[in-house]
C-alpha cells in the first residue's frame, strides 16, 4: 500500500481542485444573496459561509463578516459533538444559535449539514451558512440592548435537526413561526440558507465526480498543509517580542461604567499567542463575547497580517494560540447576556494596536466602531411591522505613507455594505434629509485619517430608533504624533428641547422627529505640522478640512483662492529642520 507522501498531487491539479472548492463556496454565497428575504442579508451581506472536509477542517469560505467565518469553525465542532456525527443522515440540516457554541448572538443563525459520499458511512464534508435573522422572539424587537441573561435573547437551538432526510421538519419551523415577530422574513431567510446548502452539496458531488473523492481529499490536505507553511513563514518574518494594548467599550447598557479590554500579543519564532487575560470579567449587560466570537476576531486580524491575499483554509491559523479566561468579557459563560456584540467590533483593532509598537506598517485606528442604527415599528403604508438596519461608514486610520480611507465600513465588516437610502425608505417610514461627509472628523497627522459620515433622518410615522455603537466615550487611537479624532455619536431630537447625545440607545420617535448619526474619522499618523501644505490646501478646497482646522492643526493658513502661508509655528518648525 502506498504512503500518503507517494500519493501527493502535482501543483497544477491541486490548484484546479482548490479553485473548484472555492467556487462552490462562492456559488453558495450568490444563492443566499439572491434568495434572501431581508436586506441585512442581500444588501448588507451580513453572513458567513464555510466548507469543511470530513475532519471538519476548513477548506474554503465565501467572503462575509470575518468573525462570523472564524466563529463557524468552533460552532460546527461544538454542535456536531452535541448531536453525534454517527446519528447524522444524508439530507439532514441542523440549526444552531446557542451563543456559547455558536460564537455569536442568538439571531445569527447557523445552518449546517453533513455531505455524504457514495459508499461511506461517515460524512465526507460539512457545509455551514450563518446569517442574521430579523427576529426570534427576544424581549425587544430589532436588537436587544439591555438583556441580563441569555433567556431574554430569543428562542435557542443547540444544533436542532430542522431538515430530516431532505424534508423540512414542520414542527421546528412552526415553532419559529409562532415565536417570531417577523415570521415571513425569518422563514424566508431560513429557506435561502437551505438553498445555499443544497447548492454547495450539489457542487461538492460534482467535484468528487469529476476528480474522484480520494483525489479531492488529497488535494485539500495539500492545500491546508501549504496554508500552514505559508502562515508559519509569515509569522517567522515578524519581529519577536511581547506587546500589550488596552482600550475601552463604553458600557454594558445596564451601568455607565467603562469596560476595559486588554490584549497581550507574543510572537516567538513561528508561533503567536494572543492573550486577553486581564480584561474585564463578564458583565451584566449583553456585550459579553462567546469564545467563538473572540477566536473569530483574532483569526481575522491574524489573517490580515500574514496571508491576506490567499483564500482561507484551516492551515492559515495553525500558528495562533488564543487565550481568554472563562468568565471574562472575551469568554462568556452561561447564562451571560451576549446579544450586543459590538465588543467584538471595538476589539478587532486591539491586537493591531499592540503590534503597532513594533510594526510601523500598521495603520492608526479607524473610527473604532461600526456606528450604525436600526429602525423598528409599524408601517402605516403597508400595515406591517418593519425592522431595518444600516451599517454606517467611518474613517479608516492613516498609515505611515498615505491617508486613511473616507466613509468605509469598519475593518471587522470586510465586504459588508451600508443599506441604500432607497431600501431604507421603501422598507420603513423614514425620510433622509442629509447624508454627507463630515469636515474635520479625521484625526490630523502627517497623513490624516479618513473622514466620517453624517446622516439626518426624519420619521414619517411613529417608531423606534436604535443607536448602535459602543465607542462614544473614548477616542480612536493615533500613531507617531498623529491626533485622535472625536468619537462617534447619535443626536436624538436635534434642535429641540429634547436634544440628547447617546451611544447605544433605544428611543421612541414620533412622526416628524429626527435623529442625526455622526461617525468618527480615523486616527492620524505623524505630526500634522509635517503634512505637505499642498495636501492641506487640497483638503480645504475639497471640503475635508476647514480653514480653521488647517490653521490650528496643520499650521497652514489657506485663502479662499487656494493660496497659503505657514503659521509662525509651522515656519519655526521648517526653519529648525
Amino acid at each position: 500500500m502506498s504512503s500518503q507522501a507517494d500519493n501527493r498531487l502535482d501543483g497544477a491539479t491541486v490548484e484546479v481542485i482548490r479553485n473548484y472548492v472555492v467556487s462552490a463556496a462562492e456559488q453558495m454565497r450568490r444563492t443566499l444573496v439572491r434568495s434572501a428575504f431581508n436586506p441585512v442579508i442581500y444588501d448588507v451581506l451580513d453572513f458567513g459561509i464555510s466548507i469543511y472536509d470530513g475532519a471538519q477542517q476548513l477548506m474554503a469560505e465565501a467572503s462575509g463578516i470575518t468573525h462570523f467565518l472564524g466563529a463557524n469553525d468552533r460552532a460546527l465542532v461544538m454542535a456536531s459533538d452535541y448531536i453525534g456525527i454517527p446519528t447524522m443522515e444524508p439530507g439532514d440540516v441542523y440549526l444552531l444559535n446557542y451563543p456559547y457554541w455558536n460564537g455569536a448572538h442568538s439571531y445569527d443563525a447557523m445552518l449546517f449539514c453533513p455531505v455524504f459520499a457514495d459508499g461511506r458511512a461517515e460524512p465526507a464534508a460539512f457545509l455551514a451558512v450563518r446569517a442574521h435573522w430579523m427576529d426570534l422572539g427576544a424581549k425587544s424587537p430589532g436588537y436587544v440592548l439591555d438583556s441580563t441573561d441569555m433567556h431574554q435573547e430569543g428562542l435557542i437551538f443547540p444544533g436542532t435537526r430542522i431538515v430530516h432526510r431532505g424534508e423540512v421538519v414542520r414542527d421546528i419551523t412552526e415553532l419559529i413561526r409562532f415565536n417570531s415577530r417577523l415570521p415571513d422574513l425569518t422563514l424566508g431567510d431560513f429557506h435561502a440558507q437551505l438553498a445555499a446548502l443544497r447548492v454547495g452539496e450539489r457542487n461538492l458531488h460534482q467535484i468528487w465526480g469529476k476528480f474522484g473523492i480520494e483525489t479531492v481529499e488529497q488535494a485539500m490536505r495539500q492545500v491546508i498543509e501549504h496554508g500552514e507553511q505559508v502562515a508559519r513563514r509569515a509569522v517567522a518574518a515578524l519581529p519577536d517580542g511581547t506587546w500589550t494594548a488596552t482600550d475601552y467599550i463604553d458600557d454594558d447598557n445596564i451601568t455607565d461604567d467603562l469596560i476595559e479590554i486588554t490584549v497581550r500579543v507574543t510572537i516567538d519564532g513561528e508561533r503567536i499567542v494572543v492573550d486577553y487575560t486581564g480584561s474585564s470579567p463578564q458583565v451584566l449587560g449583553p456585550v459579553n463575547l462567546p469564545i467563538g466570537s473572540t477566536e473569530g476576531i483574532v483569526k481575522a486580524s491574524f489573517k490580515a497580517l500574514t496571508t491576506p491575499w490567499e483564500p482561507t483554509n484551516a492551515g492559515h491559523f495553525a500558528p495562533v494560540e488564543i487565550i481568554a479566561e472563562p468568565g471574562s468579557v472575551f469568554h462568556a459563560q452561561y447564562p451571560a447576556a451576549t446579544f450586543t456584540q459590538w465588543s467584538a467590533i471595538v476589539a478587532t483593532e486591539l491586537m493591531h494596536k499592540a503590534l503597532a509598537q513594533a510594526m510601523p506598517e500598521i495603520p492608526a485606528s479607524s473610527g473604532g466602531d461600526e456606528p450604525g442604527f436600526m429602525a423598528v415599528g409599524h408601517d402605516p403604508r403597508t400595515g406591517k411591522d418593519f425592522v431595518v438596519s444600516n451599517n454606517e461608514g467611518i474613517g479608516w486610520g492613516a498609515t505611515r505613507d498615505h491617508d486613511g480611507g473616507d466613509a468605509q465600513q469598519h475593518p471587522s465588516q470586510t465586504t459588508v455594505r451600508n443599506t441604500p437610502v432607497e431600501v431604507l425608505e421603501h422598507k420603513a417610514p423614514l425620510l433622509h434629509e442629509r447624508l454627507e461627509l463630515i469636515p474635520d472628523s479625521a484625526g490630523p497627522g502627517r497623513f490624516r485619517g479618513g473622514v466620517g459620515v453624517l446622516r439626518q433622518v426624519r420619521y414619517t410615522a411613529p417608531g423606534e430608533v436604535l443607536s448602535m455603537k459602543k465607542k462614544t466615550k473614548t477616542r480612536p487611537w493615533a500613531l507617531d504624533g498623529g491626533h485622535e479624532p472625536e468619537p462617534s455619536e447619535m443626536v436624538l431630537w436635534p434642535g429641540t428641547d429634547k436634544h440628547q447625545r447617546v451611544g447605544m440607545y433605544r428611543a421612541s420617535m414620533e412622526a416628524g422627529e429626527r435623529f442625526v448619526n455622526r461617525t468618527a474619522g480615523g486616527g492620524g499618523h505623524g505630526d500634522p505640522l509635517d503634512r505637505d501644505p499642498l495636501a492641506v490646501v487640497e483638503d480645504v478646497l475639497d471640503g475635508y478640512v476647514s480653514m480653521k482646522a488647517a490653521r490650528d492643526a496643520y499650521g497652514v493658513v489657506v485663502a479662499p483662492d487656494g493660496t497659503w502661508q505657514p503659521t509662525p509655528e509651522r515656519q519655526a518648525r521648517s526653519e529648525a529642520d
